[in-house]
């Protein structure tokens, strides 16, 4: 079982935990622990009172998936977005989705150019390491199916020949929410594309008084220093894979996955693809609390953000999809 583990079943909370320090000391030659206590405590700086969404957006990128963030324009999408690229010190492109987008305006064009006599393409903003997909419902369904590809194998196809993105490559979208005017409701197939959901929500009021009488947030993101290099996260997202799940935990996420396919909390339930993203960020979730194991406190603490946008709720059920996944949460039982 989990001997070293007293679990609490309330979502995010784990209790007299060892961690493994040999694991953690060194990740191919550098302190992972350091790092990433640094990375959360630099972001935490300039998303002021979402030390939760912060972490959640970490253990995304660790795990390898990309985010969607959905919530009401100006609560920081866009200055999170931008202050990890600083961070993490990788090259950062912004697009900003409209109805008139055209999917070539993102992979980009070959162009005839008269001196060498032939077409050279010239790459578009997906040719980047951190791509901030802006209010990506705003533009046409055609539009939001060319990141499919990219999103899944890391690669565009342009006149017949495939070219690689850079590595590491990550997308954080945004949208605002389906009843504003002029959006598109993203397709199941791009929904389960994003490895998590998240929403900042509205900040309280201690930390919208230090949003007041502060620096510029966007302006504060400008200034940060990189902390780590594109080969360290690679390296990061590698260790990632080395969280050791143990049979019982593997026992635990399987119970989940079969229990929104019971019929009795969604209306279909998790396809393979999305319990193995429910492990790989488990495994992230673990990784950020300096242990070389995955706990059940760490799949509860990532399954709502991890499949909720995959998932729709019996009709009768009376909640949302998030607050639907947190009462099955309760209604499984532990290992």
């Amino acid at each position: 079982m989990f001997p070293a583990i007293r679990v609490s079943k309330v979502s995010g909370h784990s209790h007299d935990v060892r961690p493994s320090l040999e694991f953690f000391g060194k990740v191919h030659g550098m302190n992972a622990q350091q790092k990433l206590k640094s990375l959360v405590d630099q972001l935490n700086t300039v998303i002021v009172g979402k030390p939760a969404q912060t972490r959640d957006c970490l253990a995304c990128l660790l795990a390898g998936g990309h985010l969607l963030i959905e919530d009401v324009p100006g609560v920081g999408k866009t200055t999170l977005a931008h202050a990890l690229a600083r961070t993490l010190g990788l090259q950062f492109c912004r697009v900003q989705f409209t109805a008139d987008l055209m999917p070539s305006d993102l992979s980009g064009v070959s162009v005839y150019e008269r001196g060498k006599e032939s077409f050279v393409f010239h790459p578009g903003p997906l040719f980047t390491q951190v791509l901030l997909a802006d209010e990506i419902n705003r533009a046409s369904p055609k539009t939001q199916s060319a990141l499919l590809e990219a999103m899944e194998e890391k690669q565009v196809s342009v006149d017949g020949q495939t070219r690689a993105l850079p590595s590491p490559f990550f997308v954080i979208a945004t949208q605002n929410p389906f009843d504003q005017v002029g959006t598109y409701a993203l397709p199941e197939s791009q929904l389960d594309r994003f490895l998590m959901r998240i929403s900042l929500g509205y900040p309280d009021r201690r930390a919208e008084r230090d949003l007041l009488a502060g620096r510029d947030r966007r302006d504060l993101a400008d200034t940060l220093p990189s902390l780590l290099t594109g080969a360290e996260l690679l390296a990061l997202q590698h260790s990632v894979l080395a969280i050791h799940a143990a049979e019982p935990l593997l026992d635990y996420v399987q119970d989940l996955i079969a229990a929104t396919r019971s019929g009795q909390w969604f209306v279909k339930g998790l396809s393979p693809r999305a319990g193995m993203a429910v492990l790989r960020a488990a495994k992230a979730q673990a990784l950020l609390s300096e242990r070389d194991y995955v706990a059940p406190d760490d799949v509860q603490a990532i399954l709502p953000q991890t499949v909720a946008h995959r998932l729709i709720p019996v009709g009768d059920a009376g909640r949302g999809p998030v607050e639907q996944v947190r009462a099955m949460i309760d209604a499984v039982p532990l290992p």
